[in-house]
């Protein structure tokens, strides 16, 4: 439960669900949906999918700077990469994700250190844990 509350964003769907619209109360995101091609749709709009994956990637990628700072690791051309997957389970369909950091200036074993720590302290990772598979890869 929080004990404070930071900050709320509003988001409306409207239309068909994934062939709709959505939009924030602050006008900031306002677009159509469309399903993938993959799952039968036309792909001319943005899906949810991709909407949590901006998220994740960048919510993980502001915790994983968080935790460098502490280390004074080098953060310079870091990235994070979430990959979304919908895919079908036993109870219908479910999500998993991929987190795919990349640490250019900082050795593979620091970098898997702090991805790990950055997956403790990320609101992302704490939502999902437990509720959806969530694999952390240390780019090459």
């Amino acid at each position: 439960m929080l004990t404070k509350i930071l900050y709320t964003a509003e988001a409306v769907s409207t239309g068909d669900g994934r062939n709709g619209h959505v939009a924030t109360s602050d006008g900031r995101i306002d677009l159509d949906l469309a399903m993938p091609p993959e799952l039968g749709g036309t792909g001319d709009g943005a899906n949810p999918e991709q909407l949590f994956a901006s998220g994740y990637a960048a919510c993980f990628h502001s915790a994983l700077r968080l935790v460098a700072r502490q280390t004074e690791a080098d953060m310079t051309d870091s990235t994070v990469s979430a990959l979304v997957s919908l895919g079908n389970e036993d109870q219908g369909l479910g999500l998993a994700v991929t987190l795919l950091v990349n640490l250019p200036h900082v050795a593979p074993g620091t970098a898997k250190e702090l991805a790990s720590a950055a997956h403790r302290v990320c609101p992302y990772s704490r939502a999902t844990n437990g509720n959806i598979p969530v694999e952390l890869r240390i780019a090459d």
